[in-house]
Parts: structure tokens; C-alpha cells; sequence
């Protein structure tokens, strides 16, 4: 039977979309499932603040009238101006083990970016950094994490099969923790202290924290991240989604903040506990079940022994100077103290040697990479 794909018209179809890859892989003891109504948030030109320069379309591939694959298609607008391209994304991409399915998927975004005036389809990507980005290829038998892609060992193989070249590849990272700081990694954060006259600041009010610095954090990312791949600056709107969001749920232990000695924000490292097994317990789903698991390790602090590195930024002047080493030798003694054994590092750019500079002082393994690729559409 032909492959039909159909665009996403209606919230029962939306619903298809988002529940297909938990269908797809509620077997699989790696995959942790998107939250639902997170989902519908960021398919949502209403709630998501992104489609003030973002458009997309969402698709479906039906085969004997059962629903086989789903993908995204997004236009990052600032992204392609930033970047003087004129590119399609695809994400949020599922499929069974069929090359006409992912053929058919990827050509319908290719034809709606083609038919926006776009040369090239990349991916994938979502709208900005803070969704999930990268293919896996590489650590297929580890557990994903809640802002990461899980997917099969195919879809690589189908990527290649159809022409699609490597763009980007991120590397992922366990970092072990000491069971004490590291003495070079603690002589290099005291130097950088006194040096640069920084301080250390905690808060104990998250709505202290938002008031004084949420602003700040998130113009910090878009400094620090700006020469990243595919970045695009922040606005406004989504500064304000993010503070909202994000913000009211951090265990304060695990946020840091480096200030200089006028209070300007130089550098910020959150963390927070893994919350992959909580959302595989919830299988997606905030009821009936779903907050019990969550609550349960954010507000009563049931916290499990491995951690995940949200947000790491420094300020381009303080960067490759050591203020990294000062964040963690104030968050590594909470790490112990919460009893983590390890921490995920989530994507970094595989070219991105500022980062991986970092860990040089901690045992490490890498034990995931993703990819991003990309194909001609002219």
C-alpha cells in the first residue's frame, strides 16, 4: 500500500501526532517520554512564544489507514537571518522500519519549505535550543534524558540511504562526581576569584532569584550561545515563557550564580535531578499517576543518584578563563551532599572544545553522540 501523508488540521490529529511516539516506544527501556501537555504548549502558536519568528506545519504518514510516522516542519526565520540561510527544519520525527515512510515524511517538509522559498532541509531541530535537537547515533543502549532525542538504530541508516549529509554532530558525556573537588580544578576557581574580583552568589527565594537575575540568565544564554549552531537570540516573549517555566522548579542548591563586582551576571550553571524515570513512570501523562511521580522528586526532593546539566553559560570576556571551575566547585559539594554519583552533560557541540575543557579535571565517559543533517531542496 501507497504511503499517504496529511497535515495536521485539528487538535484530535495533534493529539495522534504527540502520542505516536510514545506508542512507538512504550516498549523501550531507554526512551523517556515527552510530557504531554508539554507538547501541546510547544505545538501551540498560542502558548509558544517561538512562532513570534518561527511558522510550521506537522505531519502525519498513514499506511492501510494506521498511522506509521509523524515530523515537524519548522522555519526559524531569525535563525536563517542570523545565518544568512534559507533553511527548512524537520523534528519531532518518528517512523517504523520503512524507507518509503521516511521518504514521504521528509519530502513533505522538503515541498512546504520549498514552497516558503527555503534551499535547504536540516535537522533534527525544533524551533530554538531549548527543544530537543540531534539524532541519536551513537549509545542507543543508555537512557535518554528529558530534554534529549531518543530513537532506533535505523533512522541514521534511513538518513543515509536518502542522501542527507552530516551538519553537526553533539557528543554527550557522564561526568562522574569526586568525592572531592579536584585540588587544581579548586587552586584555578580561587586564582579566578581573586583575580577578576567575582563572587558567588545563592539564593534561597526562587521569586528573589526571578526578580533580580531572570532577566539577566536569559540575555546571558544569548550572549554566551550566540556563536553556536543554529542559534537564535531569545526574545522577549520567550525570556518571559522561560522565567515562568523554568525558574519556580529549581532546587536552588544546584543554580549558581558568578557576578562582578558591580552585580553583573559573568556566568550561571543549573542543574537539577535526572527525571527520566519519573517521566517514564508517568508514560507521558501528568494524571492520573503522572504528578505523583513528578511531585515526588521536585517538591518532596526523592531525588535519584543521577543529575542533568541544564544550563552552563559565561560571558564571552570570561570564557576559557577558568570562571567554569569556580561554578562547580560551588555546586560540586551540593551534588555530594544531594548524594548524586553522576552527571549528565547533555549535547555539546562536538567542535566545542570551550566546553569540553571543563571536564578535564573529572573522570568522564562518553557515551552518546547525535547528529544533525541536512540535504539540498533546490
Amino acid at each position: 500500500m501507497a504511503i499517504t501523508i496529511k497535515k495536521v488540521s485539528s487538535k484530535k490529529e495533534l493529539k495522534t501526532f504527540i502520542r505516536f511516539n510514545y506508542e512507538l516506544y512504550k516498549e523501550n527501556p531507554y526512551s523517556v517520554p515527552d510530557l504531554y501537555d508539554d507538547m501541546l504548549n510547544t505545538f501551540s502558536p498560542k502558548k509558544n512564544a517561538a512562532f513570534e519568528f518561527c511558522e510550521a506545519e506537522y505531519f502525519l504518514a498513514y499506511k492501510d489507514n494506521k498511522v506509521v510516522g509523524r515530523i515537524a516542519g519548522i522555519i526559524n526565520k531569525r535563525a536563517n537571518e542570523t545565518w544568512n540561510k534559507k533553511e527548512v527544519r524537520f523534528g519531532w520525527i518518528d517512523f517504523l522500519d520503512d524507507i518509503e515512510i521516511s521518504r514521504a515524511l521528509l519530502d513533505a517538509v522538503a515541498q512546504w519549505g520549498k514552497s516558503k522559498g527555503m534551499d535547504t532541509i536540516q535537522g533534527p531541530l525544533g524551533f530554538t535550543d531549548f527543544d530537543a535537537e540531534g539524532m541519536l547515533v551513537e549509545g542507543f543502549d543508555q537512557l535518554s534524558t528529558m530534554s534529549t532525542i531518543y530513537n532506533h538504530p535505523y533512522y541514521p541508516q534511513h538518513m543515509d540511504r536518502l542522501g542527507f549529509e552530516k551538519d553537526a554532530d553533539w557528543v554527550e558525556y557522564k561526568i562522574y562526581i569526586p568525592e572531592a573537588i579536584p585540588d587544581k580544578h579548586k587552586r584555578i576557581s580561587d586564582l579566578i576569584q581573586r583575580k577578576f574580583n567575582l563572587t558567588i552568589k545563592k539564593y534561597t527565594s526562587r521569586k528573589k532569584l526571578a526578580a533580580e537575575y531572570g532577566q539577566a540568565i536569559f540575555e546571558l544564554m544569548n550572549e554566551a550561545y550566540a556563536p553556536l549552531y543554529g542559534f537564535s537570540a531569545l526574545s522577549q516573549g520567550q525570556i518571559n515563557q522561560y522565567i515562568k517555566m523554568y525558574l519556580p522548579i529549581v532546587d536552588l542548591n544546584m543554580l549558581t550564580l558568578v557576578t562582578d563586582a558591580d552585580g553583573k551576571l559573568v556566568a550561571v550553571g543549573i542543574s537539577m535531578p535526572s527525571m527520566s524515570e519519573a517521566l517514564r513512570k508517568s508514560k507521558g501523562r501528568l494524571l492520573p499517576l503522572g504528578w505523583y511521580y513528578l511531585g515526588k522528586l521536585l517538591f518532596l526532593r526523592k531525588y535519584p543518584k543521577v543529575l542533568d546539566l541544564l544550563l552552563v553559560a559565561v560571558k564571552p570576556e570570561y570564557q576559557n578563563k577558568g570562571v567554569n571551575a569556580l561554578l562547580f566547585s560551588d555546586l560540586i559539594p551540593a551534588y555530594q551532599q544531594l548524594g548524586f554519583h553522576y552527571a549528565e552533560s547533555n549535547p555539546e557541540l562536538e567542535l566545542n572544545g570551550k566546553v569540553q575543557a571543563q571536564w578535564e579535571y573529572f573522570k568522564t565517559e562518553q557515551h552518546k553522540r547525535r547528529r544533525a543533517y541536512k540535504k539540498s531542496i533546490l
